[in-house]
C-alpha cells in the first residue's frame, strides 16, 4: 500500500509540478516582461524587441543570450499561473537592477504606443513585489515614458 502511494505522488509528477517554473532570476525576469506585454491581450513584435532590449540592458548579456532567454520565458509564461513564482527570483536581484527592471516594464508597457490601465496595474503588483517604492516606480515610468517618446 505504501509504494502504491509513493508511486501515485512520486517523482513521476515532479516534471508536471515544475512546469512553468525556474531557477534562473533573468528568465524568470523574462517571464515577468513577457506577462507584461500579454496583460492587454496582444504580444507583437515591437514589444518581444523591447524585451530583448530590457534583457540587454538590466543583465549586460549579448544579444544571442537575450534571445535564447526570451524564448525560454515564452513558453513559461504561456504555463505561469501568477506573477509571483517569477518575482521570488527577480526579487533577490539588488534594488538598483529591480528598478531598472520595472523601468523595462513600463517600456514594454509603451510599445504599442498606448496606455493601458491593466498592463499599469500588472506593473504596479509586481513593482510591489518586487519591494520597489512606489516613488522609484513612478520615477522609473517617467524615464520609460521619455525613452519611448525618443
Amino acid at each position: 500500500m505504501l509504494s502504491w502511494l509513493k508511486s501515485l505522488f512520486g517523482s513521476e509528477s515532479e516534471p508536471e509540478a515544475n512546469a512553468g517554473r525556474t531557477e534562473d532570476p533573468k528568465v524568470a525576469a523574462a517571464a515577468l516582461l513577457v506577462e507584461t506585454a500579454l496583460t492587454d491581450g496582444i504580444y507583437a513584435e515591437i514589444e518581444s524587441t523591447r524585451i530583448t532590449e530590457v534583457l540587454i540592458k538590466t543583465f549586460n548579456i549579448s544579444l544571442e543570450e537575450a534571445g535564447d532567454i526570451l524564448d525560454e520565458a515564452e513558453d513559461l509564461a504561456e504555463q505561469a499561473t501568477g506573477a509571483h513564482q517569477f518575482t521570488t527570483l527577480v526579487k533577490e536581484l539588488p534594488i538598483e537592477n529591480r528598478i531598472s527592471f520595472v523601468e523595462g516594464l513600463y517600456y514594454v508597457t509603451l510599445a504599442d504606443g498606448e496606455k493601458c490601465p491593466f498592463e499599469d496595474a500588472f506593473v504596479r503588483h509586481v513593482a510591489s513585489l518586487l519591494h520597489v517604492a512606489d516613488r522609484d516606480r513612478a520615477e522609473a515610468r517617467q524615464r520609460a515614458e521619455q525613452q519611448s517618446l525618443a
